[in-house]
C-alpha cells in the first residue's frame, strides 16, 4: 500500500484547521493562549497554518486538548477521543480517564448477583445477574431486567428492551455506575463499596431511579451485590432466581446487608 506523502503546507492546515475546532470550547483565543503559555501572535500563526509547534509546544497542546499527536494529519472530528466527552477539556479532569480507572482490587470483573427492594412492590425484593467488564480504561456494567419487572411497568419484555448497560466511576470510598436502557429511556445511579465477609465478594450501596415522585413508589432502596466470579455456571444457576422474590427467599447475608426493617438514609 503506497503512503500518502503530505507536503508541510498541507499539514500545517490540517493541524490549524483541528486546532480552530478545538479553540471553539474557550471564550477568547488571548484567555486560550494564556492557559497554554504561547505567545497570542505565535498561536495565531498556528490557527492560520502558518507553522508549526516545537514539538514540546505541540506535546503539552496535546495534552492540554487531551488528543494525541493524529492532530497533524487526521480531520480532529475522526479522533475518538475528541468525540468522548468525558475526556473532553471541560469534564477530562472530573469524569475522564482517572476516574473510569477503576481497580481490579475494588471492583472485579465478572459476574455479580444483586438483590434490592422493589420499586414498585413494596412487600417484594429483586435479584438479578449483572456482568461487569473493563474495555481500555474504562469499566463497563451489563445486565437485563427482569421479565416480571418490565410487565408490571407495562413494557415489552423483549431482550433488546430488558437489556441496560451503564459506565463504572471510581469514588472515593467504592464505585459509582450510570446505568441505562437503550435509547436513554430510563436511567438509574448505582453507588456501592465493600463490606467485610469471609470471601470479600460483596458490596452494598443504593440505587435511585430517575422519576418522578409518586405517591406509594420507591426512588432510592438499598442494594447488595455479590461477585460470582467469571465461571458462567455460577451465573446461569443464579440467574434462574432472578426477578420478585421474597425476603426470605434471598440468601441470608442479602437479607442481612439490606437491612429490610431499617429506613433508608
Amino acid at each position: 500500500m503506497t503512503e500518502t506523502r503530505r507536503s508541510p503546507a498541507e499539514l500545517r492546515n490540517m493541524f490549524g484547521a483541528n486546532l480552530r475546532i478545538l479553540a471553539r470550547n474557550f471564550p477568547s483565543i488571548s484567555e486560550l493562549s494564556r492557559q497554554l503559555g504561547i505567545n497570542r501572535t505565535q498561536f495565531n500563526r498556528y490557527l492560520s497554518g502558518e507553522s508549526f509547534p516545537r514539538p514540546d509546544v505541540l506535546a503539552r497542546m496535546c495534552h492540554f486538548f487531551r488528543v494525541d499527536a493524529r492532530v497533524l494529519l487526521e480531520p480532529v472530528d475522526r479522533i475518538s477521543n475528541i468525540r468522548d466527552p468525558l475526556t473532553g477539556h471541560f469534564l477530562g479532569d472530573f469524569l475522564g480517564t482517572s476516574a473510569r480507572s477503576v481497580d481490579e482490587t475494588l471492583f472485579p470483573s465478572g459476574f455479580y448477583r444483586f438483590s434490592r427492594r422493589s420499586f414498585l412492590r413494596q412487600n417484594q425484593f429483586v435479584s438479578g445477574v449483572v456482568r461487569v467488564f473493563r474495555d481500555g480504561d474504562s469499566t463497563f456494567i451489563r445486565g437485563f431486567e427482569a421479565r416480571a419487572a418490565m410487565q408490571a411497568q407495562g413494557l415489552p419484555m423483549t431482550r433488546h428492551t430488558r437489556e441496560f448497560r451503564g459506565l463504572v466511576l471510581r469514588q472515593e470510598e467504592g464505585v459509582a455506575a450510570m446505568i441505562s436502557r437503550k435509547g436513554g429511556m430510563t436511567a438509574s445511579f448505582n453507588y456501592l463499596s465493600r463490606v467485610s465477609s469471609f470471601e470479600n465478594n460483596y458490596w452494598v450501596g443504593y440505587v435511585a431511579r430517575t422519576v418522578r415522585e409518586e405517591p406509594g413508589t420507591e426512588r432510592v432502596v438499598r442494594m447488595v451485590y455479590e461477585h460470582l466470579g467469571n465461571g458462567f455456571s455460577s451465573a446461569k444457576a443464579a440467574s434462574k432466581s432472578a426477578g420478585y422474590c421474597n425476603l426470605d427467599d434471598l440468601l441470608p447475608f442479602h437479607q442481612r446487608l439490606l437491612q429490610a426493617d431499617a429506613p433508608f438514609r
